[in-house]
């Protein structure tokens, strides 16, 4: 499958889904200092942040670790759909969008599917409005790929999360966490600077006259405003000593740590993470009711409410795009290889085992494994 060479021309191109531009600038004020881009956020969140780059590996991982199942089609596809989850998964999450391309034998069936960056990518339209071709660029170089091939047959398989204000492009997590990602490590960088400085509070210079009615020139206190400025002031600089000329005396005016409590906002801001990822905090290592049945319930929660429709989402997509070559494809998950949700699968066994009035092939049908063939 060729990814660069020929460029395209003459249709109207869509702007890229830029998270430094369009929609997402307007998402926080500007002067929140969040940071601004897809590149940015994922920086920011999924390398310097441990606790996003935590519920990002949970979900990425967890969705690998699905056994796939596959009917009406070669079992080949659960092999050729189970090395694109964990990516597709990761750009969903993440952007909002994921991308793959379907490379094809000698015999013309999928081999292969190319899991495309989705910040890289670009959606042409038509006059209607519908994608007709996407516009993969890395640094110069670009690539025009058809929404289909000659025989009608899909060339990028697009998945996208629902975007309210977007046609073509979906709204991924990174947006909505850029703010608790910015305070948690804003909060980090502080407790680092003041353990830097041998965690001294700031305050302010007082000046104490020898001689009554005695006061500093303005050109004494520009210099001293200027030298706190460029010496102290800043999170980088908290705590600094200084050396106090006469007259000058330091009194202490910071909070108190109970004031500031930077470990109750790294703990809010880590929840906030955790809540925008799909991820209970307790899973994370965050402090709640961190009983046993509390993380129990908690990892059913997580496998229900973010990693199987993640799944379904995605084996939905790859099936409906392989079913132009096995038509009546379908792919699901085993439910029964889930671990974590066998406590909620055996009153369903111990109900089809107890239901004497149902053939084999009813029973095999209730438990979601379709007739014998």
């Amino acid at each position: 499958m060729r990814l660069f060479g020929r460029k395209g021309g003459g249709r109207a191109v869509r702007p890229a889904l830029a998270r430094s531009g369009g929609w997402t600038m307007a998402a926080w004020p500007q002067e929140a200092g969040w940071p601004r881009g897809y590149d940015a956020q994922a920086r920011d969140a999924v390398i310097a942040n441990p606790v996003a780059q935590r519920a990002m590996r949970l979900v990425g991982d967890s969705v690998r670790s699905l056994s796939l199942v596959v009917t009406g089609g070669p079992e080949k596809a659960a092999a050729l759909a189970g090395a694109a989850m964990e990516p597709l998964a990761v750009h969903l999450l993440l952007h909002g969008d994921g991308y793959a391309g379907i490379g094809c034998d000698a015999a013309d069936e999928p081999m292969r599917l190319h899991v495309l960056r989705p910040e890289r990518m670009t959606a042409e339209t038509d006059a209607r409005g519908w994608p007709v071709a996407y516009r993969y660029q890395v640094g110069q170089a670009v690539e025009r790929l058809p929404v289909t091939d000659p025989l009608g047959r899909p060339g990028i398989i697009h998945l996208r999360a629902f975007h309210p204000l977007d046609d073509q492009y979906g709204l991924g997590c990174l947006e909505a966490a850029a703010g608790a990602v910015a305070i948690h490590n804003a909060a980090t960088r502080w407790n680092k600077a003041l353990l830097d400085n041998a965690a001294r509070p700031s305050g302010a210079l007082v000046y104490d006259p020898g001689e009554k009615g005695a006061e500093l020139s303005p050109e004494q206190f520009d210099r001293l405003k200027a030298e706190m400025e460029a010496g102290f002031a800043g999170g980088t600089n908290a705590g600094r000593p200084m050396l106090l000329e006469g007259g000058l005396r330091w009194q202490s005016l910071s909070l108190s740590p109970a004031d500031m409590d930077f470990v109750a906002l790294k703990a809010n801001a880590a929840r906030e993470i955790a809540l925008a990822f799909g991820v209970p905090p307790m899973m994370l290592g965050q402090p709640g009711d961190n009983t046993y049945a509390n993380y129990a319930e908690a990892n059913r929660a997580f496998w229900r409410l973010t990693v199987l429709p993640m799944a379904a989402r995605i084996l939905d997509g790859i099936g409906e795009a392989l079913g132009h070559w096995w038509p009546g494809i379908a792919l699901g998950v085993d439910m029964d290889r889930i671990v974590e949700l066998h406590g909620d699968r055996e009153p369903l066994w111990r109900m089809a085992a107890a239901a004497d009035f149902l053939t084999a092939e009813e029973k095999r049908e209730m438990l979601g494994f379709g007739r014998t063939p």
